[in-house]
């Protein structure tokens, strides 16, 4: 951090090279956020750009307890969130269909099949990155954006219902249902047999 004073000082100075360096720096990583969550390019770009605005008048604010990429990173989240509460809700399909059903045991009705690999090393394949993006995609928005906040950004549980304003115990059914509902998706593709 302390090879950030300096840098700092001159975004504080309004150094127009400085500003410069710091979209071409942080700017790709804060638009593959706003991508993830709002799945469409001029909302990703707008909340970015909003994300910029909001950082560079409050740098003088910024106390350097954390890294600068961590609180851009922070604030493109909070933009692209806002962007979410703002626009108008689409009617979101159920994730029922998704879920697994359950005997009066208890036991699973259907037992999920095995899968090739280990869901990490299948990860590691760009082709299958691509199917695992697509089918997080088809989740409904609540369920997808906390799994992306969770599983993609690696906030904890407490950050999430804060930046979502809802509670704990919902960030922690809404990520096991989209869990479950995702590893549906992902079933034919990657049962035994198939990759």
């Amino acid at each position: 951090m302390t090879a950030e004073i300096p840098f700092l000082a001159r975004l504080r100075e309004g150094d127009a090279t400085a500003y410069e360096t710091l979209v071409r720096s942080h700017g790709p990583r804060m638009l593959s956020l706003t991508r993830r969550l709002l799945r469409n390019e001029a909302d990703a770009r707008d909340a970015l750009q909003e994300a910029f605005l909001s950082a560079f008048k409050a740098i003088a604010r910024f106390q350097g307890d954390s890294q600068l990429s961590t609180w851009l990173h922070r604030i493109a989240l909070n933009a692209a969130l806002q962007r979410l509460r703002t626009r108008k809700r689409l009617a979101e399909e159920s994730i029922e269909e998704l879920l697994p059903a359950f005997l009066e045991d208890g036991h699973h009705a259907r037992h999920p099949p095995e899968w090739l690999a280990p869901a990490d090393a299948l990860l590691e394949r760009r082709e299958v990155r691509e199917i695992v993006r697509t089918a997080i995609d088809r989740l409904p928005e609540g369920y997808r954006t906390v799994l992306l906040l969770r599983d993609i950004e690696a906030l904890d549980t407490a950050a999430v219902a804060e930046l979502l304003q809802i509670t704990e115990n919902l960030v922690k059914v809404r990520l096991h249902r989209a869990r479950q509902a995702l590893r549906t998706l992902l079933e034919p593709c990657f049962r035994r047999g198939n990759y």
